[in-house]
């Protein structure tokens, strides 16, 4: 039996009633006879309605859909009692709907003992969530919004509210939220002349095929003049089809904007669309998608325009299609992709710069002296051992493969590719900004401002929640008892009362930092307690790769002990790879979950704070690893004789005698591409096909059947079945993270650059995959930038060059072999820097015990050993101390950090100097748009004065006596010419 409805009144004399008002009584197993109550087309009967974007009658649009859980009774009870609990629900729903309306209610049937029993029975809960839905509903209808139901679909258990907006609430809510649209009026956009014009032309002709093909992305010579939407100024817009001027995207944001500002208020506390998703009333909220993507006969859609043109992986190398991405998705989603694609451009010269730097240290390492020294045959430099007892003496050659490998990162070019990375950084910053304004112009934001989004921007409903239980406390314990006893005939006017109360107080009540303080150091200690638990891992990686060095120096197996640095740094890195990822997640949810017990007001401030601490913790969570190695390995070992040991056990890891350069360079790619395949694009495209694989095993048996269904879903129904969206913040933090990968630590792998874009190219295809095929249409947010993400981009790029300048002055070798070549070297040359760099100890100062197991390994008795350090010869008076060399050598380093620090940061000031914000012929086009638009205005009010002026009489009496009803209506027209001026 069809269940489909609309808000049609019913036939006869109780017309007034509303179907969704009867509607509600259904909720709990009641069926209605649909020859009485509707009135609408059966699906069949229209295309369009087939597909669940219209309304029965074919011809509204389905704007936004409610979904909620029904509760149906056994088949053989419902069809035993069908006829009986029929009438019985139509009688009650019209003696409910009767006396709203002041008239006695029908009589009662008799006779039916049953639907006592029945109503008894009910689950509570399930009840009061259709009598908050009811009244939700009917809240939603006197703001003007038209509903439909239908709970006959092909999901079971699950029932669906259609909304739609009528053209008068459009117009209402469109001039309540100052939504600029296209005037009639159209001017032209002035294009480049001269060099700029040909130069322009040429581009066009040569990257032509890299465009998209849509109408949105085409430059278009002329521009409509937009004004914010007015009621009283309708004949300035051009209406001719009402059906197209607000289009799918903007209808929906409207009707989300009522959904937020309707509430329940008969319950006990006030609940809003979000407190009644969080409640179970509904389980879901969305707009609709336009249509399908792809199947026979498909009609055109910018849906599967975006999915042919966007998000297939054939048009990886075309620019993407903004402006349909902002059509269909909305400013803020738009300016997150306009910004994804802008950044993988600017990584092509970085990327291709880097690639030259790594192929010099190649075609260099074979002139490199230093390494050669390490791996000439002749070299006899005995190394003291690596561990305690179980590593022996060693020869410095054995460290070839690790200082040629070391030269491919550490070579003059790198610290010319790290400056050039903080002016690239530095142009980014520089050209997004343009970028954005010009996106602004084009999408008519340059009159947007953030106060009007924070007018709109409602308290959350967690934190009206928490006021308003702050507001009832605080009232009952002014109140008197026996104010509190109340007669049982007045529990509904008691409730009613202390909720309204309770309304006028969250008025003027609000958290104040003394009720949040609580939450505010359970932060603290969190954050604290978080960011203690990565220092603790990253600490229990250093022991596992101190333990596993000595174990596999005890190995026999000569293979094993050759390559013990090699498997020990793979597989830590690996290690600490899998625990970021684990932790990644980890970090997530308890952000998330900190977040909320601050109650933050509003959604923006929730948004910021998320992303604040989520920032810190993956942040810290990311890179601590990678700062260990960078600055603080091999610098707290001690030295022969006299090591620095961890729990009296555990001596501290050295790096190899290249340097920790090419270690941090192993744990940084490993960490970055680690996450980039595995947490970035196979979680993403794995976990849905995994998904979808199981729902294939799980309806093998009943494929022909499942395909048969599909293809009778409505388009309501298809939706449901997507992921909701969950915002921008994931997208965001993961291309964040990936940027302090590419410019914190660039000086010691110059190929991050090429990585990041190889990336990006398939994240951008795969987040408009998963965009427009995978998940619920979000609703569209206005936004005139990326918000606190930028904050964070500059943030990060300045920390890039503090961190560079100790990475080359600290890390590599750079600094020692200026050093060297400038005041020690006797001929200019590096010849015996090696040699200078070393130390000698003699092995009979070693402590008892810790001396090597084997002290015959190299076939000889040894009597010195060398390590890499800058101290005296036991030979000395002050033996094993710190030499001059060492303090010349950290002078030279910190007067290195200094000066890079210092003209790096000049260099990009002075390229965000010269590179103005706005672009000029943008500049000049706004400022046109304020000269036409108060022309418009003047000509709009000289025609009405002139108008005004034809209709008076000449008579002089009567001029008088219309003179009153002239100024009265010229009133508006010097408001509006007031309005022109200050625009």
């Amino acid at each position: 039996m069809e269940k489909n409805e609309r808000s049609t009144p019913i036939p006869g004399k109780e017309k007034e009633v509303d179907i969704i008002n009867i509607k509600g009584i259904e909720d709990i197993g009641y069926v209605q006879p649909d020859s009485i109550l509707l009135n609408s087309l059966a699906p069949e009967e229209n295309t369009q309605c087939q597909h669940g974007l219209y309304f029965q009658d074919g011809e509204r649009r389905v704007d936004y859909i409610l979904t909620y859980h029904i509760k149906k009774p056994s088949s053989s009870r419902s069809n035993r009692q069908s006829s009986r609990f029929t009438d019985n629900a139509f009688t009650r729903s019209l003696r409910r709907g009767t006396a709203r309306l002041g008239r006695p209610p029908p009589p009662q049937p008799r006779g039916v003992p049953e639907v006592a029993s029945q109503d008894h029975s009910m689950d509570y809960h399930e009840d009061d969530k259709r009598y908050r839905r009811e009244e939700f509903e009917g809240n939603l209808r006197d703001m003007g919004l038209e509903l439909e139901k239908d709970e006959d679909t092909k999901t079971p258990g699950v029932g669906f509210v259609k909304i739609h907006a009528p053209w008068h609430v459009l117009c209402r809510e469109a001039e309540f939220m100052k939504l600029k649209m296209p005037t009639k009026k159209v001017y032209e956009v002035k294009q480049c002349s001269g060099v700029g014009a040909k130069i322009n032309t040429l581009v066009n002709k040569a990257t032509e095929p890299l465009h998209p093909n849509v109408e949105e992305n085409r430059a278009q010579n002329v521009k409509h003049l937009s004004y914010a939407f007015s009621r009283e100024k309708q004949h300035l817009f051009d209406l001719s089809d009402r059906d197209s001027f607000f289009d799918s995207k903007t209808r929906a944001s409207i009707v989300f904007e009522v959904l937020k500002r309707t509430k329940c208020t008969k319950a006990k506390y006030s609940m809003g669309i979000t407190s009644l998703l969080g409640s179970g009333v509904y389980t879901a909220a969305y707009p609709l998608h336009d249509g399908d993507v792809d199947g026979e006969n498909v009609e055109p859609n910018d849906r599967k325009l975006l999915y042919e043109e966007w998000a297939s992986y054939s048009v990886f190398y075309k620019y993407q299609p903004i402006g349909l991405v902002r059509k269909y998705f909305g400013e803020k989603i738009g300016l997150y992709f306009a910004w994804l694609g802008l950044y993988t451009q600017m990584l092509i010269p970085a990327s291709v710069v880097g690639v030259i730097v790594f192929l010099y240290g190649c075609a260099t390492v074979d002139n490199n002296i230093p390494s050669m020294e390490i791996c000439h045959p002749r070299n006899n430099i005995t190394m003291c051992p690596l561990c305690d007892r179980a590593c022996n003496y060693w020869k410095l050659k054995e460290a070839c493969g690790t200082a040629r490998a070391s030269h491919l990162f550490d070579n003059p070019a790198t610290v010319f590719f790290s400056i050039f990375m903080a002016l690239w950084a530095a142009m980014f910053m520089e050209h997004w900004k343009r970028r954005q304004m010009r996106l602004n112009y084009e999408w008519d934001l340059t009159g947007f401002e953030e106060e009007e989004e924070e007018l709109k921007d409602h308290p959350r409903a967690e934190y009206e929640l928490c006021v308003m239980q702050k507001s009832l406390k605080k009232e009952h314990k002014t109140q008197k008892p026996t104010e509190i006893a109340e007669e049982p005939t007045n529990k509904w006017k008691q409730t009613v009362q202390s909720a309204m109360a309770g309304l006028k107080l969250t008025e003027k009540e609000k958290l104040t930092c003394r009720d949040r303080l609580p939450a505010y150091m359970t932060n603290i200690v969190m954050m604290l307690l978080m960011i203690g638990v990565t220092f603790a891992i990253v600490f229990g990686v250093i022991l596992y790769r101190i333990s596993i060095t000595a174990a596999l120096h005890m190995s026999n197996n000569p293979t094993t002990r050759s390559n013990v640095r090699l498997m020990v740094k793979t597989t830590a890195a690996i290690i600490n790879l899998v625990v970021i990822l684990i932790l990644d997640e980890v970090y997530g949810a308890v952000a998330r979950w900190l977040t909320v017990l601050e109650v933050p007001k509003t959604d923006k401030s929730f948004e910021e704070r998320l992303i604040f601490k989520t920032f810190i913790l993956k942040f810290v969570n990311a890179f601590t690893p990678i700062i260990y190695i960078a600055f603080f390995r091999g610098r707290l070992v001690g030295r022969p004789g006299s090591y620095l040991y961890v729990f009296e056990s555990y001596r501290m890891e050295e790096c190899a005698h290249g340097g920790c350069l090419m270690e941090l360079c192993i744990q940084l790619s490993i960490t970055m591409l680690g996450k980039q395949l595995i947490q970035n694009n196979l979680f993403e495209i794995g976990i849905p096909k995994l998904k979808k694989l199981i729902r294939y095993i799980k309806s093998k048996r009943r494929s022909f059947q499942e395909e048969e269904r599909e293809k009778k879903l409505q388009r309501y129904e298809t939706d449901h079945f997507l992921e909701p969206f969950a915002g921008l913040t994931p997208e965001y933090m993961e291309m964040i993270i990936q940027f302090g990968f590419v410019t914190l630590f660039v000086a010691s792998f110059p190929l991050a650059p090429l990585f990041a874009l190889l990336n990006n190219i398939i994240e951008i295809r795969l987040d408009a995959k998963k965009f427009v095929a995978e998940l619920r249409r979000p609703v569209a947010a206005r936004a005139k930038d990326i918000g606190i993400w930028y904050n964070l981009l500059r943030g990060v790029a300045k920390v890039a060059v503090i961190i560079n300048a100790f990475v080359i002055s600290f890390t590599s070798d750079f600094i020692p072999r200026l050093v060297y070549q400038y005041m020690y070297s006797p001929d200019g040359s590096m010849h015996g820097f090696v040699n200078h760099t070393m130390s000698y100890f003699n092995v009979s100062d070693f402590q008892d015990g810790k001396e090597p197991m084997d002290p015959h390994h190299l076939g000889y008795q040894v009597e010195m050993c060398r390590y890499k350090d800058y101290r005296e010869p036991p030979w000395s008076n002050t033996p094993y101390v710190v030499s001059k060399e060492f303090w010349a050598v950290l002078a030279a380093r910190l007067a290195f950090v200094i000066v890079f620090q210092n003209v790096v940061m000049l260099m990009s000031d002075i390229v965000d100097w010269l590179i103005p914000d706005i672009p000029k012929d943008i500049s000049l086009q706004i400022h046109k748009e304020k000269i036409l638009m108060v022309e418009l205005f003047m000509k709009e009010e000289q025609g009405k004065m002139q108008f005004i002026d034809s209709m008076t009489p000449c008579d002089g009496k009567e001029r008088n006596n219309h003179a009153p009803i002239a100024r009265s209506r010229s009133i508006p027209h010097t408001h509006s010419h007031t309005h022109a001026n200050n625009f």
